[in-house]
């Protein structure tokens, strides 16, 4: 794997946790969000990774060892658990018997997702950095 397939797995890997951060960050900013434009209490969303493909092209012009592959996202669902329903008859979308419908979100939950998606994002932005350092190295072998 030459250095620039190092990037590409590395910059695949990114992208993918840039959404998957943003996705758990919309999640706890919706924590109390009890309604949406679709009707009822916002949904939990969860991001999907997969290996990425490698094209035909890709595959042609490279030998098998070298297929470079990475990661994408391949959907964003939202979570099928019912609602959490809390006594406050003064609040503007309490039922009749004075439940309003919350969303199912354990902020402890996303906080820890949080957690992992950036230690994962700081892992490859390290993996960068240090194929940064090894080219610059080399360069300097050079001289």
């Amino acid at each position: 794997m030459d250095i620039f397939s190092s990037f590409k797995v590395s910059a695949s890997a990114l992208k993918a946790h840039k959404t998957r951060l943003d996705t758990i960050s919309s999640n706890i900013a919706n924590v109390e969000t009890t309604s949406t434009p679709e009707g009822g209490p916002y949904k939990k969303k969860s991001v999907y990774f997969q290996s990425k493909p490698i094209s035909f092209k890709e595959r042609l012009e490279s030998t098998l060892n070298n297929a470079i592959q990475g990661v994408e996202v391949t959907k964003i669902m939202e979570d099928d658990d019912p609602p959490r329903k809390v006594y406050n008859p003064s609040h503007p979308d309490a039922g009749e018997d004075g439940y309003v419908s919350m969303p199912n979100i354990s902020v402890v939950k996303e906080m820890v997702d949080l957690m992992s998606a950036t230690r994962s994002y700081q892992a490859n932005v390290t993996t960068i950095k240090s194929a940064k350092r090894m080219a610059m190295k080399a360069l300097e072998i050079g001289r």
